[in-house]
């Protein structure tokens, strides 16, 4: 079922040099990090259960991510904003996974509403880790944004949370990591599970 939203990615008509929000949901992404601990994951458990893991499914795993998020069955639209640094030119191992070929600029739509993918490079002028935080700010400014998905790498966890401080009460925001952090005002949930799911990793293999 989620390799048919692969091959039905199709262009959207707007590109924009730097996120901007204007959905019911956004999930934002820490590019480079998730694409290191997929390598890691998959390292680990074709070790653990003995047979080769294949890249990452990219859709199955932005549905896994909004499902984790609370999107259930909808029609709403969610906003993918894929922020990666100036070197890197796709997630290696993700299916697909390149920026300016296969993600930036496309969108796909299955049960949980219409999804809609952008990739943005950190700047001279400003840091991938700056980038993020900005983009958090500016959904948590956003009275159109009623839900935000965040997975930062875990060595700036803290400025999300500072991030977060202040944002709606009436926003549902959920953050990723591979761990459970300190608290704040939000909900969290275990990357790896969704991520484990997008490679085809079933539960019955870890028993």
């Amino acid at each position: 079922m989620f390799s048919e939203k692969i091959r039905n990615f199709v262009p959207m008509n707007h590109l924009n040099e730097r996120p901007t929000v204007s959905c019911d949901n956004v999930i934002i992404v820490d590019a480079d990090f998730v694409d290191r601990v997929v390598f890691d994951l998959i390292v680990n458990f074709e070790r653990m259960i003995g047979r080769k893991i294949p890249n990452a499914d990219m859709a199955r795993w932005i549905d896994c991510v909004a499902l984790d998020g609370g999107i259930r069955e909808s029609k709403e639209q969610t906003q993918v904003v894929l922020i990666h640094g100036a070197k890197s030119e796709r997630m290696e191992y993700f299916t697909p996974g390149h920026y300016a070929n296969e993600l930036n600029g496309q969108a796909f739509n299955d049960n949980l509403g219409e999804f809609s993918i952008n990739a943005y490079t950190d700047e001279n002028i400003i840091s991938k880790e700056d980038l993020l935080i900005d983009t958090l700010r500016l959904c948590c400014a956003s009275g159109e944004v009623k839900r935000i998905m965040v997975i930062p790498d875990d060595a700036y966890f803290d400025r999300v949370r500072q991030a977060l401080r202040n944002s709606d009460d009436n926003k549902t925001i959920t953050v990723f990591a591979m761990q459970p952090m300190m608290g704040g005002g939000f909900r969290q949930e275990i990357l790896g599970y969704s991520l484990m799911s997008a490679l085809g990793i079933r539960g019955e293999e870890l028993v």
